[in-house]
């Protein structure tokens, strides 16, 4: 059997497609006003880019464990990603497609970190339904994110969206309308950046093959 070369973009793609073919007009526009925000607030131009000192970080994972980044830096590089949420769905793809790598990256030997703003309770939901070996650990109020400078405030009509359709604040426990970009890094044991995703369009997320090879070039 030839083996699977589907992308994960494509697989993202593919779910755009069925949200715009499904999606009524009002909301594919404010949805991409949204987008547009983070474009205007330069998010992406101002977060830390290759070459940048990665801050030190401790927080818990799902089972209440502390996970230092440059405690795990000790054993090896580290993938720092972000995820939204288990709400979304471009999220779960990706999730699913870094833990499908994940063997490959630790043959680097690299960790994966997972950030994500969600209660400690739903990342484990997040954990469990997708089966992910790999750490998950909650930001809370996004305070590490924004030391990265990858958070951005939803417009309002997202906001309202998002709140009605599936109740972001109860999955991050504060009403603040923040989320972060769906960045991935790839850092050094010297700490370093070496590698950085950064798009304003939550629908595009790092590839894992090219995360893979970054990590070729990273000690």
């Amino acid at each position: 059997m030839a083996k699977d070369t589907t992308s994960l973009q494509d697989i993202l793609n593919e779910k755009k497609y069925g949200f715009n073919a499904k999606a009524d007009s009002i909301k594919k526009q404010v949805y991409a006003e949204g987008i547009q925000a983070v474009i205007d607030a330069k998010i992406t131009k101002n977060a830390l880019q290759v070459g940048s000192k990665a801050p030190d970080f401790m927080l818990k994972n799902a089972s209440g464990s502390r996970v230092s980044l440059y405690d795990e830096l000790e054993n090896g590089p580290v993938i720092l990603m972000w995820y939204r949420g288990g709400w979304c769905p471009y999220c779960n793809l990706t999730l699913r497609a870094m833990e499908d790598m994940l063997p490959q990256f630790r043959d680097g030997g690299a960790q994966l970190l997972a950030l994500t703003p969600e209660s400690p309770d739903n990342s484990m939901t997040t954990i469990e339904k997708h089966k992910l070996s790999f750490e998950v650990l909650t930001d809370n109020d996004n305070a590490v994110a924004k030391t990265y400078g990858v958070v951005f405030q939803l417009t309002e009509e997202v906001k309202t969206y998002y709140e009605n359709g599936f109740g972001l604040s109860a999955y991050n426990g504060n009403d603040k309308g923040e989320l972060p970009l769906g960045a991935t890094y790839v850092i050094g044991t010297d700490g370093i950046i070496t590698y950085a995703f950064l798009d304003a369009d939550y629908r595009n997320r790092a590839e894992p093959i090219e995360v893979l090879n970054a990590l070729t070039q990273t000690r």
